[in-house]
Formats: structure tokens, C-alpha cells, sequence
């Protein structure tokens, strides 16, 4: 080991050639200046910080793979941590996007029912706008929106210098090693969650968090954040959201209509008028399709109906059609909207008693009382199982 007390820069250099040399490596300019950073950094002096209840908050991604239902998932804990109160918390998303920012704090708000003096972020795109100077940074401005209403300050650290908020930059390490380093296998990105939530609490009983939640600045209803953008509605009666398709009623084919974009929806409006809530889709070039947003469609070209994606996902409907009303394709539209306002389960069943009024309807009337009987509850019992 080598000691580097008192060396100065060139012995430094001539140190770090040396070390270089005996291991056989191509040492550039640039990869001794860095090893020179390096023992500089080692060196250098830190001083101590203490915090009151309430005063400063610090936040940060970390990155964590998950099976989820057998397939490899990558995910992004969004995490805050409180120096002062040794409080630790994160919620999981699937991406580290400006909507998930926003979630991620209006969420931990409302958790916390109060807000800090500050927070503390590295040079994050969601922050920094801008670099102006290495020094001087332009803050983003749906962050700077979000510090006024939550009343705290924007504290940004020094580029590389991720000590400066190292109270979560250890707690990501921690939340990351405690909840998903042996438990990574689940069934629904639902369950995960819930996992992580269970988890944090065991995290946090050391914690004093009730009493920095009497210190903290007083309690905001939650910041409603949403990107507002007009869309145009395509030839399949769909738009085109963040590299997936959501689909909506025919009649606004071609048209543009308005959509409000949140983390977890899809709200889409036309006129100023509400029409439908999408879930948003956790992937990429997906379609979410709402079978009453074709049905008069379906009417008017009932040959579409045998292939088409949006009834194949809705698995029962497409075994029922392709079982019962292959032939009979119109009889089956009709139905379903003569049921488009009901539940699910109505439509299912509505389908279903028509064939067993069909099935009554057809009976021979040459065979015998038992004999009918008979075919009657055979039929009955294959339509309804």
C-alpha cells in the first residue's frame, strides 16, 4: 500500500506511472489525471452535518430487476430520504420519467402530510433544465412549479458529487438490498409494490419520523400534475400515446381530440367533453382496445369481426363467438350492444341465455316429451359450463 501524506502533483504522477507500469496497463493522459482525482479525493477533508426535523429532505432513482410472472422486468425506485429523523421511504415505478417525478413527491407529501424546507436532487434531467455554467443550472420548469406549491427549497449538488447527498444515496443501497435482494420474484408489478410498502415499515421502525412529522411545513391537498396534448385519432380509432394505442369510440375517427396524460390514466376528451379513461400500459407499441368503441363499426362490416384484435382481447367473448356464432355474426353485434352499458359478466350471460333460448327454440318436435327433456338439458349444460 502506498502512502500518499505530503506527495506533491508530479509525485503523484510518477507514483501513479509506476503503479501503471507494474500492472501492465496503457495508461493514458486522461486515466492519470483520473487516478490522480482519485487520491486527491481520498484526501479530502468533510465536515459533519446536522439537521432540525423538517429541514432537508434528499431524493433519488435507484435502479432494481424484478421477475415479474417469469420475465425479467426492469424497474426504478424513486426514494427520499430524511437525515434528521433517519426516515426512509420509495415507491416503485417502471420508469423515471417527468410524471413519475412528480407522483413520487406528491405521493410522499400526502405520506407525510407536510413537506420539508428543502430537497435535495443531483443533477437530474427532471431538475436541470440547463447547464448555463458547470456552476449555474436552469431548474426545470414543472420542478419549479411543484418546490412553489409544496413551499420548499430546490437544492442541486455539485457535479460528481454524490456524497453531498449521501444519506439517500445510502438508502437506496438499502431499501434495494433489504426488500428486493432476496424476494424478487413475483406475480404482478401490483405485488411487488405492496411487498416494498410492507417491507419499508419493518425498514422504519427505528425511525422518528411522528416527530418530524410535527415539524414539518403544513399539509397541501395533493398537486395535480398532467401533460395536456391534442391527438389525432388514427384509421384503427386510436391514438398514439407514449409508444402504445389506446382506442376510442369510432364516431371520432380521424378527428383530434384532447388528452390528459398522468402517471397512472389516459383521460381523453373531445369538444370539452370527457369520453374515456384509459389505464395507462406498462410497455412499448401495445394496444388497448374497448370493444364498445367498435360496435357500430362492427355493424356495418360484421366480416371484421371474426379476426380483430379487440375482440381476442377479450378472451371469453372470442371463445363464445368462435363456438356459438361464427355463422351468426350480426345476431352476436346485436347483442352486445344491446348490452354495451352493462357489466361483463351481464354480457356473458346475455350471450349465453340467447343460445339456450336458441337451443330450446330448435328442438324436434317428432321426439318423444323425455326425449326433448333430455337434448334440452344437454345443451343447457354445455352452453353454461
Amino acid at each position: 500500500m502506498i502512502d500518499n501524506h505530503g506527495l506533491s502533483d508530479e509525485r503523484k504522477v510518477e507514483v501513479i506511472d509506476q503503479i501503471v507500469g507494474d500492472r501492465h496497463y496503457d495508461a493514458s493522459k486522461r486515466g492519470k489525471r483520473k487516478l490522480t482525482q482519485e487520491i486527491q479525493a481520498s484526501r479530502e477533508t468533510f465536515i459533519r452535518q446536522d439537521y432540525r426535523y423538517g429541514e432537508r429532505l434528499e431524493f433519488d432513482f435507484g435502479e432494481v430487476k424484478l421477475l415479474i410472472n417469469g420475465e425479467p422486468r426492469t424497474y426504478y425506485l424513486a426514494v427520499f430520504s430524511s437525515p434528521a429523523s433517519g426516515y426512509r421511504y420509495a415507491y416503485l415505478y417502471p420508469n423515471q420519467r417527468k410524471q413519475v417525478f412528480i407522483d413520487a413527491h406528491v405521493r410522499f407529501f400526502e405520506h407525510s402530510k407536510g413537506s420539508w424546507g428543502e430537497v435535495v436532487y443531483d443533477n437530474m434531467r427532471n431538475v436541470v433544465k440547463r447547464f448555463i455554467t458547470p456552476y449555474e443550472k436552469e431548474i426545470n420548469d414543472d420542478c419549479l412549479k411543484l418546490a412553489l406549491y409544496y413551499n420548499f427549497e430546490i437544492n442541486l449538488t455539485n457535479i460528481r458529487s454524490g456524497h453531498e447527498k449521501g444519506s439517500v444515496e445510502n438508502s437506496v443501497k438499502v431499501i434495494r438490498n433489504r426488500v428486493f435482494a432476496k424476494d424478487y420474484k413475483f406475480e404482478t408489478f401490483e405485488e411487488a409494490c405492496v411487498h416494498l410498502e410492507q417491507t419499508l415499515d419493518e425498514i422504519n421502525i427505528k425511525s422518528s419520523i411522528e416527530d418530524e412529522k410535527k415539524e414539518l411545513q403544513p399539509y397541501r391537498i395533493p398537486y395535480e400534475f398532467a401533460d395536456i396534448e391534442v391527438y389525432s385519432v388514427d384509421k384503427y380509432g386510436c391514438i398514439h400515446v407514449e409508444n402504445n394505442f389506446y382506442s376510442v369510440p369510432d364516431y371520432l375517427q380521424h378527428k383530434r381530440v384532447t388528452v390528459k396524460n398522468t402517471v397512472n390514466s389516459i383521460r381523453i376528451y373531445s369538444n370539452h367533453t370527457f369520453v374515456y379513461e384509459h389505464k395507462k400500459i406498462d410497455g412499448h407499441h401495445q394496444y388497448q382496445l374497448v370493444l364498445d368503441h367498435y360496435l357500430n363499426t362492427m355493424m356495418t362490416k360484421p366480416g371484421s369481426v371474426k379476426n380483430s384484435l379487440v375482440l381476442k382481447q377479450h378472451p371469453e367473448l372470442y371463445n363464445i363467438y368462435h363456438n356459438h356464432y361464427k355463422t351468426r355474426t350480426k345476431e352476436f353485434i346485436e347483442i352486445l350492444q344491446e348490452n354495451r352499458n352493462e357489466t361483463y359478466k351481464t354480457l356473458k350471460d346475455a350471450l349465453k341465455y340467447r343460445l339456450v333460448s336458441n337451443a330450446i327454440d330448435t328442438v324436434e318436435y317428432d321426439d318423444s316429451i323425455q326425449e326433448q327433456s333430455r337434448k334440452q338439458l344437454k345443451k343447457i349444460s354445455q352452453l353454461m359450463h
